[in-house]
């Protein structure tokens, strides 16, 4: 049995020099319309990252041989654009360096900093997987709510570069807002009828020779999997789904945000996936 030290990503024994991948947690939530809670996500998802061994099944890599570094939580933030600013200056360096980002949330509205703070000269394609369209302008005033994240993604990366998966819930808002700047989805009844695979080969096909950020909101899987988030939404994908999503793109991924973990919701099963689904980004990205 292996033991596990408080606030520390499994494996992550590298400096931050030698890192390849960098772990960051955002214990942010105050943009939460439903259910509070996701700012305990970072440190639970850790402590599951524990349980896993380090040696991967199919490919037979073992991710105790990778370079992993935790950076521990960003923290001292005020308001969601101050968790901007400050998440933007941290990540941005990481970006410089050639580092692949492994960022844990907190709400959703900690992503759109991560993506905000690529070098302008650097291209990108995100994947965005999310039970919600987060397409609003601003959401009870806040520009900076996770219910605005896909937004400003695709203002910054152009709106050509963003793809929402799994979307199940929407606001006629939205929807017009669509129409008019032509941003892609596909809903997780999409995903239900063509097939996981399928689907990541259309968002292959929009991408073209871009490298693949993915950004995954925990609500995007049915609630009968990962329960602890703050806006369950029925209808959802499975964790095998997301996992067949991660593989496909994983030669192609230059980093990740997993967002909406809840714990006080539910006994470890959502912090359970979401480390086990951030494991698996690392291995596969780690053979291209």
């Amino acid at each position: 049995m292996r033991t596990i030290p408080a606030g520390q990503f499994a494996d992550a024994n590298a400096s931050l020099e030698e890192a390849r991948y960098v772990v960051l947690g955002v214990p942010f939530d105050r943009t939460t319309s439903f259910r509070p809670g996701a700012r305990f996500g970072p440190d639970q998802i850790r402590t599951h990252s524990w349980n896993f061994e380090t040696h991967d099944l199919e490919t037979g890599i073992d991710i105790s041989d990778l370079p992993i570094h935790d950076a521990g939580n960003l923290e001292e933030f005020g308001s969601a654009s101050d968790m901007a600013e400050a998440l933007r200056a941290t990540v941005r360096p990481l970006w410089e360096a050639g580092k692949f980002p492994i960022v844990l949330g907190g709400d959703h509205a900690c992503a759109a900093p991560v993506v905000e703070a690529l070098p302008k000269d650097r291209e990108a394609f995100v994947l965005y997987l999310d039970a919600h369209m987060d397409f609003r302008d601003e959401y009870l005033g806040d520009k900076r709510s996770h219910a605005c994240s896909s937004r400003r993604m695709a203002e910054h990366l152009g709106y050509e570069n963003v793809a929402v998966v799994g979307v199940r819930s929407v606001s006629k808002e939205e929807t017009e807002a669509i129409q008019k700047t032509g941003l892609r989805f596909l809903s997780a009844y999409d995903v239900h009828r063509a097939g996981m695979e399928a689907t990541v080969q259309k968002v292959l096909k929009m991408a073209g020779k871009r490298p693949i950020y993915i950004s995954l909101d925990i609500d995007c899987l049915d609630p009968a999997y990962a329960g602890g988030t703050g806006t369950p939404e029925p209808f959802g994908l499975t964790p095998l789904d997301i996992k067949e999503a991660i593989d496909t793109v994983g030669h192609r991924l230059i980093g990740l945000d997993i967002m909406e973990v809840s714990p006080p919701y539910d006994n470890g099963n959502t912090s359970a996936v979401a480390a086990r689904l951030a494991r698996e980004a690392i291995v596969r990205s780690s053979r291209a």
